[in-house]
Order: structure tokens, then C-alpha cells, then sequence
């Protein structure tokens, strides 16, 4: 007997009830929302940051909610997860119902604080091709389970060192032992990972086991070198970022078999030898970092008016089209700057602190409209600064200090940068004019940084307008007059530095709460000891002309001072009692002067 449609309606409610059958009406095509409710509920997240968590609900279909991605073939499997910057600080464990979505290829809990070990069932998802569990706050030993994914195409477990907090290890196992199955991994990111191994070992681990090797990303690993020559094999390889680690051994001329290369930074990494210039002819290569390597040595090939052109070309870093970032401060590379003409992607070029000669050449620097950072300090340079430079319209950056550099330059040339935030030119042999009626230095771009010590200055540069500045160094010059009361009005003025020069007088108090760092000393200051800005911390009055006492209440004024200099003045009178109110003080010079009356009882103790 055929019942009726209404009929079978009607009776479902009454059929759940009396049989205990559970009919779980699933909306849409989701056939993973109970496991995904499952996992939100068992997890501890902030209401207030998480954009993801917050929208799942019952009510709708989970391949909706945000962070989830469905199989296109309409199986209503979820294939990818993303939980990224969810705001989850706790509650994944081997029972939660992540490990239960037996279909997920794309898994990413990165920038979380989970605070726990890995949970072992992650072996559960073999059907992962990507696991992004960077920053996701995970400790201890990484699980052996790991290497059982082995259609895994990414693997990042990279911690960044400077968020804090104990990381993620390799000991049993060992890193041979987690990628020994992961033959198709193309990118292994792993930095910040304790892995503690010798160079021969992570270097014949890497190119025995992961032949599709795309991009290695180990820094800060306690990686010992050198560079294993089994490398080699990793013809695949495009990014290398290997730096702080320890690999103390020459930078192999194997890195210039890598054809497809686009970064290879080895900072930070005691590098030693001579750098292979086959390096620099590298015509794919985006991002070379080498800085912070104090041993290594290098030079950049030569290139002479007799050369043919296509011998030019191979041998100019000039080949490098595709340089787009260049660090090679803090070695001994030596020679003349380079030509970057070609490269005209380069944003970032920092060669300071290395032992370069000859000029800074003029035609090197046309056409490089994206270049925002200029780095050439504390190098052997000489001759003028360029006028090409100054037509870097793009440039936030140019740091020229600690050279020999010689010539005049008017500083209103700087209002061709309209983006500079940071100017050096401090110690060469530079005559800058800050004043005059072609220097109307008044309406300078907004300047964070400005360094112009010993640049033969007279006068002090108008820099009124200046409310963005935060750092100025004066020192070393022939600036004669007051302190101009307007320096009062750079409210986020943080270090002053006007030492050695000529001036007589502040026009007003310096009450300025954001200055951390004053020096006026080797000045011509007269009369009373100024009282110092609220919340500093290094105060340097000496070789002045003071010739007053020390206020009584000047303890009051250095709460959190730890270097107060009066020496070498002509101060009178007794050292007051409020000194002893400071507790940070580490340095307190008040020899050569005309002091009297009993010392402190603080200063005697000490502490």
C-alpha cells in the first residue's frame, strides 16, 4: 500500500522520536560542518580579533564560512582551512575535529598562539599538500608523524625569533628523519627551528631526500657549515635564506650553478674567503643579502672604456636586470661601486660599512626611479656627491656618512627628494649650506633622520618645520649664536646632538618629553645648569661655560637618566641631596669644577 507524500512528512518527526535514529539535515552541499563546529568549540579564541571564527554557525553552509574552501566537484568536502591571524591562543590537541577532515589539502594556522606541542594526528592528513603552521606559537619537538605526509608540496614551521618565547625543535627525530619521505616538497621554510646540524649532514639530508627542491628557507636554525657540496644536485632551487646561522666557511662557487635562482641571503652567517664574483651574473637574481659577514671578502668586476660590449655584459653586476634588492653592508668588499643602470626594478641598495674607493659615479644612478634606499657610508669614497643623485625622486633613504667626500652641497638640493626621511652626510670633508638666499632649507621634505655632523655648518639650519623629525645630529661643526627656541616645537624629537660647536645660549628651556638623548657638550653654554626634558635618559652638559650651582631639585628632573655629565665647567656649590632620588643612574661625572660641601651619602654607598 503506497503512503502518501504528505503522509511520509508528517510521520518523520514521530519515526525520529520512537526509533532513535538521528536525521542530520546538512544545508547546502557541507558534508564537514560537524567536524569544523567541532574544532571551533574546542578551541579558545579572542570574539574580539577573529573574523573567522565568529561567523560559523549551524545556520548556514560551512563551505561559506570564511577560511573554507570545497572540492569544485561539488562533493561539499572542505580541501583547504584557513585560520591564519584568528586570534586562537589555545585548545588544539589530538582529539580536536581538524584531524577528523580526512580531504584537506591546504592547511594554514599560521600567526596564532597555540602554546602547545604539535599534535601527533596532524599524520592524520595525508591528503595535505600545504602546511603553514608559521608563528602559530607551537613548542618542543617536531613529531616524526610529520614525514608520513608525503604528498606535502610546502612545509613551513618557521618561527620568527623576534616575537619570543621557546620554539620549535630537532633532535629525535633528527632533520634527515623529518624529510626523508617528502620527496615532492618544493618549499621547506623552517626558520627559527632548532635543528643544531652540521653542514655535511643537513647539506647530503636535503639533496638525497627532496629533489624538487624550490625553495629553501632555514635562517636562525644553529646551522653549522660549511655549504655541502652535495647541493648542487638542488638544480631547482630559486630562494635561498640561510642567514644567522653559523656557517663559518667561504660561500661555495656552486651558488652560481643555480640557473633559476632569485634570492640567496647569508646574512649574518661568518662567511669568510673571497665571494665568487660568478655570483653576480646570475641573470635571474632578485634579493642578494651578504651583510653582517665581517670576514668575507669580495670585489665587483671591473669594467673598462676598452672592453666590447658583450664582454661588458658578462662582467658588470650591470647583467643583474632583475636586482631588485642588494645588502652588502658589513664585509670587506672592496673596489669601485658598481653600475646599476640596467637594473631598473632595484629598490634597495645598501654597500656601507665595507672598504669601497674611487667616486661615486654619476651615470651609475640614471633612470633608477623605484630606488628608495641608498646605503654608501663608512666607506673610502671621495670626490663630489653627484647631482643625478638628488634626482631620485623616490628615495627615503640616502645615507652618505663616514666617507671622504669633498665639495660644497646646498642642502634646499634636497628638496628634489620629496620622500626623504633619512639624510647622512655626516664626517666628510662636505662644506653643507643651510642658509642664504638660495637655501630656503625651511621647506624641506619631512625629514625623520637628519646627520650633519662635522659639515663645516655656521649656522644653524632652519628646520622649523621639520614635525616629523626625531633624530638630528649637529655635532662637530662651527654653529655660532643660541639654540633656537623652536627646537622646543618638534614634539617627537628623540635624539639631539650638538656637541662641539660654538653656541653661547638656549633661547628657551628644552622641555621637550619625547627627547631621550641630549648632548651639548664642548660647547660655549653659559649661565645656569638648564633643567633637563622630562624622561630622558643620557644628559651631556660638559665643557661648557656654566657657572652657576646645581639646582637643588635636578635629581627631580632625571628619573630615568643613567649618564648625567657636568665636568669641565666652572659650577660652584654643593652636590644636592636629590641625585640620590634616581634610581638608574650608572654614570654621574661631575669632575673639574669648583664643588664644595659633603658628598652625598648615595654616592659613597652606592648600589
Amino acid at each position: 500500500m503506497k503512503i502518501p507524500l504528505f503522509t511520509w512528512i508528517f510521520l518523520i518527526p514521530f519515526l525520529t522520536i520512537f526509533s532513535g535514529v538521528n536525521v542530520v539535515l546538512v544545508s547546502g552541499q557541507c558534508r564537514d560542518q560537524r567536524p569544523l563546529l567541532e574544532l571551533k568549540n574546542s578551541l579558545t579564541f579572542d570574539n574580539f580579533t577573529s573574523t573567522k571564527l565568529v561567523k560559523w554557525n549551524s545556520a548556514s553552509d560551512c563551505c561559506e564560512w570564511p577560511g573554507i574552501t570545497c572540492d569544485d566537484g561539488g562533493s561539499g568536502r572542505v580541501i583547504s582551512l584557513d585560520l591564519s591571524f584568528a586570534g586562537i591562543n589555545g585548545g588544539l590537541d589530538d582529539s580536536s575535529g581538524l584531524f577528523s577532515l580526512q580531504f584537506l589539502q591546504n592547511l594554514n594556522l599560521s600567526f596564532n598562539t597555540f602554546n602547545t606541542t604539535l599534535p601527533v594526528r596532524f599524520a592524520n592528513l595525508t591528503d595535505l599538500i600545504s602546511l603553514n603552521l608559521s608563528n602559530a606559537g607551537f613548542i618542543g619537538q617536531i613529531p616524526n608523524d610529520i614525514s608520513k605526509l608525503t604528498k606535502l608540496v610546502s612545509l613551513d614551521l618557521s618561527t620568527n625569533s623576534f616575537l619570543g618565547g621557546p620554539a620549535l625543535k630537532l633532535e629525535k627525530p633528527n632533520f634527515a628523519t623529518l624529510v626523508q619521505n617528502l620527496a615532492q616538497l618544493e618549499e621547506l621554510i623552517l626558520d627559527g627551528v632548532n635543528i643544531s646540524a652540521q653542514g655535511s649532514d643537513w647539506g647530503k639530508a636535503l639533496s638525497s631526500s627532496l629533489p624538487n627542491l624550490k625553495v629553501l628557507s632555514m635562517s636562525n636554525c644553529f646551522l653549522s657549515g660549511p655549504l655541502d657540496a652535495s647541493l648542487a644536485e638542488l638544480r631547482s632551487l630559486s630562494i635561498i635564506r640561510l642567514s644567522s646561522n653559523n656557517l663559518s666557511a667561504p660561500v661555495p662557487k656552486l651558488l652560481a650553478n643555480y640557473s633559476k635562482l632569485t634570492s640567496l641571503e647569508l646574512s649574518s652567517c661568518r662567511l669568510n674567503g673571497i665571494f665568487p664574483q660568478t655570483v653576480f651574473q646570475i641573470p635571474t637574481l632578485e634579493i642578494l643579502d651578504l651583510s653582517f659577514n665581517e670576514l668575507l671578502q669580495g670585489s665587483f668586476p671591473e669594467f673598462h672604456q676598452n672592453l666590447s660590449l658583450q664582454t661588458l655584459l658578462l662582467s658588470s653586476i650591470a647583467n643583474l636586470t632583475q636586482l631588485f634588492y642588494l645588502d652588502l653592508s658589513s664585509n670587506k668588499f672592496e673596489g669601485r661601486i658598481p653600475s646599476f643602470r640596467k637594473s631598473k626594478n632595484l629598490t634597495y641598495v645598501d654597500l656601507s660599512r665595507n672598504n669601497l674607493t674611487g667616486e661615486i659615479p654619476s651615470g651609475h644612478w640614471e633612470g633608477l626611479l623605484s630606488l628608495t634606499y641608498v646605503g654608501l657610508g663608512s666607506n673610502k669614497l671621495e670626490g663630489p656627491i653627484p647631482s643625478s643623485v638628488f634626482y631620485l625622486a623616490n628615495l627615503n633613504v640616502l645615507e652618505l656618512s663616514s666617507n671622504k667626500l669633498n665639495g660644497t652641497v646646498e642642502l634646499h638640493l634636497v628638496q628634489k627628494l620629496p620622500n626623504l626621511t633619512t639624510l647622512g652626510l655626516s664626517y666628510n670633508n662636505l662644506t653643507v649650506i643651510a642658509s642664504g638666499k638660495n637655501s630656503n632649507v625651511s621647506s624641506l621634505p619631512q625629514i625623520k633622520k637628519l646627520r650633519l655632523a662635522s659639515c663645516n655648518l655656521r649656522v644653524f639650519p632652519d628646520l622649523r618645520n621639520q614635525s616629523k623629525l626625531f633624530h638630528l645630529d649637529l655635532s662637530d661643526n662651527q654653529i655660532t649664536g643660541p639654540v633656537p627656541g623652536w627646537i622646543s616645537e618638534l614634539s617627537l624629537l628623540q635624539y639631539l646632538n650638538l656637541s662641539r660647536n660654538l653656541l653661547v645660549d638656549l633661547e628657551r628651556s628644552l622641555s621637550l618629553t619625547s627627547l631621550s638623548i641630549l648632548d651639548l657638550h664642548h660647547n660655549q653654554l653659559q649661565g645656569s645648569i638648564p633643567a633637563p626634558p622630562s624622561f630622558i635618559t643620557y644628559v651631556d652638559y660638559s665643557s661648557n661655560n656654566f657657572s652657576s650651582f646645581i639646582p637643588p631639585n635636578i635629581g627631580n628632573y632625571l628619573n630615568f637618566t643613567f649618564f648625567f655629565s657636568l665636568s669641565n665647567n666652572h659650577l660652584t656649590g654643593a652636590i644636592p641631596q636629590s641625585i640620590c632620588n634616581n634610581d638608574w643612574l650608572q654614570v654621574l661625572d661631575l669632575s673639574n669644577n669648583s664643588l664644595s660641601g659633603t658628598i652625598p651619602s648615595c654616592l659613597i654607598e652606592g648600589s
